[in-house]
């Protein structure tokens, strides 16, 4: 067996260990004992151009065991039905006040919250929709148990219907691990922030971390916001949506899923930590090494190396799988091609570069955002 294809066989095995305690696990929030009374809840949707998707997060909010929440969707400028869509589960529908681009969302939520009647806030994004009857009420047990401080934030399970969207596999997984503490070493590392999707936190928490006023104009507003309360010494809790709620991401198309991406990624891996950016820039290299080597072993027609580097690719294949079911309902026979997922992650992530930092813009939801 040659030098170099022992070489790679080597650092192919160490970057699956890398994988294993970056993503050592990932709670959710689901099967609480619920024992407790919880105060009132404003839930604040923030929307735009969301009527195909919308519907189905009003649907499953009116199924909920848990009913002492008002909703108010806050309609951010959009261009389709969204407003009319929403009017008809008979809730309060606001208008976004402000119209200066890379401020929407985030003014958006901090409208609603001034207008809320709740102790406690749950942010939603449109595109979500709970599991079951049970999960609000898991959600804000947890809370509860936490000391009902901070932010409790939730990354939705990825629900999938058309085969593009399994190429957002790498994506979800590096969402989560570039979080920092779904290591091995559990919350040894600071978190980067708090999901976008879900977020729950109460009144005077929000309003003394200064809220999404305080972060208007931020690219990333989830991982701003997890700061902002980080900052007076509130508590950040992420966790797993499976079982829970579920988003669907990009349905509009293989455009909309590139500029989805882009949109955050060259900013987002700021906030990781740099002992968790080399495992996880180690384990992408993995997937690449272990197609290598095997291609290499082919070519010279050694069984033994085959049989070796054969292994390492199954092994890459059934781990990269096995953290993707942990995000989504990926298919499975997709990771037997994973070079292709990495490829296309890495494209992307150069590109989100490239729009950032050359650029200086991105693209989304029909608006151009200067970062």
């Amino acid at each position: 067996m040659s030098v170099s294809i022992t070489i790679n066989i080597i650092l192919g095995f160490f970057a699956i260990i890398f994988g294993v305690i970056m993503f050592w696990s990932l709670p959710v929030p689901a099967n609480q004992n619920k024992n407790a009374n919880f105060p009132f809840l404003t839930i604040i949707i923030p929307a735009r151009n969301e009527a195909e998707r919308i519907s189905s997060l009003l649907y499953s909010l009116q199924e909920q065991n848990f009913q002492s929440f008002e909703v108010l969707v806050v309609d951010d400028h959009s261009i389709d039905h969204t407003v009319s869509v929403a009017k008809a589960f008979d809730i309060k529908i606001l208008q976004n006040e402000t119209k200066r681009y890379g401020e929407g969302k985030s003014m958006a939520c901090w409208q609603g919250v001034r207008h809320a009647k709740g102790e406690w806030l749950l942010f939603l994004d449109a595109d979500t929709q709970f599991h079951n009857p049970d999960s609000l009420e898991d959600i804000l047990t947890f809370y509860h148990r936490k000391g009902a401080r901070g932010i409790v934030s939730l990354q939705p399970f990825h629900s999938m219907q058309h085969m593009y969207e399994n190429l957002s596999a790498i994506f979800n997984i590096i969402v989560i691990v570039g979080m920092n503490i779904f290591t091995i070493w559990g919350r040894q590392f600071k978190t980067a922030g708090s999901f976008g999707p879900c977020i729950l936190c109460n009144r005077d928490d929000y309003f003394l971390s200064g809220g999404h006023k305080k972060i208007r104009g931020a690219l990333m507003d989830d991982l701003a916001l997890g700061q902002a309360f980080l900052d007076k010494k509130l508590p950040v809790y992420c966790m797993g949506g499976k079982g829970v709620i579920s988003f669907r991401m990009y349905p509009e198309g293989f455009k909309s899923l590139v500029e989805g991406w882009c949109k955050s990624f060259a900013v987002g891996s700021k906030s990781t930590q740099p002992v968790i950016m080399l495992m996880i820039i180690a384990w992408i290299s993995g997937s690449f090494i272990s197609t290598g080597a095997l291609i290499s072993a082919i070519t010279v027609m050694e069984t033994f190396p085959i049989m070796l580097t054969g292994l390492l690719y199954l092994l890459y294949t059934v781990q990269t799988l096995l953290f993707a079911k942990r995000c989504g309902n990926f298919r499975w026979f997709i990771f037997f091609f994973h070079p292709i997922l990495f490829s296309f992650f890495t494209g992307i992530y150069i590109y989100s570069l490239f729009r950032v930092y050359v650029l200086h813009s991105v693209k989304w939801k029909d608006r151009k955002i200067d970062v």
